[in-house]
């Protein structure tokens, strides 16, 4: 859902840092505690955005970055290190990062950077997801329908965007939780409700019902639920 960011990153403190506030911003984040499982991520694909430190233990930041480029992977690379050097810097983004950041960093900047590659990508395909007349900018996170701009929290947010990747689906009530929340549905939590409850009163401030509630099944995101018999 959203902009995917790969956080690879061996100083827990750090990680949880940047993976917490990444995720509040409303970005979708797995984190990489070593440079074999960070190859591995590395290696699946389908980030916007990599954020990836050079000393890493199992291989350097520096070996995955080259290894990805050699791959012919374009995926834009924040690069964090401690070392500020120069020559530093020029190897690192000689090595194909598009970005660099020196420890220690503030959020606020690392944030900042994170937008800009993520702009970037979203630049060389499409950056926005629309169904009817709701419309969403995966750089900005600007939400709209009819024209008018939505605020949402970074969860209705996140929930808004894994509706318009399937418009027309019918999307289980746990399939839902355990992509947007990433943790496994527990079938007792109304976590889910409240947050779809939110999303609808913001949606429905600007027009009609878009995410119907089917019995049994889940939540389908269309115009009209046609004759599948919403339980609203």
């Amino acid at each position: 859902m959203g902009i995917r960011v790969l956080v690879i990153e061996d100083d827990a403190e750090i990680a949880d840092f940047v993976v917490r506030g990444l995720r509040e911003e409303g970005y979708t984040v797995e984190h990489a505690a070593d440079g074999i499982d960070g190859g591995h991520a590395l290696a699946r694909g389908g980030w916007d955005v990599v954020v990836l430190d050079w000393w890493l233990p199992g291989a350097d930041g520096l070996a995955l970055l080259r290894r990805l480029r050699q791959a012919g992977d374009a995926t834009p690379v924040l690069f964090l290190t401690a070392r500020d050097a120069v020559s530093d810097r020029v190897r690192g983004l000689d090595a194909g990062a598009d970005d660099y950041l020196c420890k220690p960093f503030d959020y606020e900047e690392l944030l900042a950077r994170v937008r800009a590659l993520s702009r970037r990508q979203a630049g060389a395909v499409s950056n926005v997801l629309a169904h009817a007349d709701v419309r969403v900018d995966l750089a900005t996170h600007r939400v709209e329908r009819a024209g008018n701009r939505l605020d949402l929290t970074a969860k209705e947010y996140a929930l808004l965007v894994f509706f318009l990747r399937h418009p027309g689906e019918v999307l289980s009530r746990t399939r839902i939780y355990e992509r947007v929340w990433e943790e496994r549905y527990d079938g007792v939590s109304n976590t889910l409700e409240f947050h779809v409850m939110q999303l609808r009163k913001a949606l429905e401030s600007r027009g009609g019902r878009l995410i119907h509630t089917l019995r049994g099944r889940g939540y389908l995101l269309a115009e009209h639920p046609g004759g599948e018999g919403e339980n609203a």
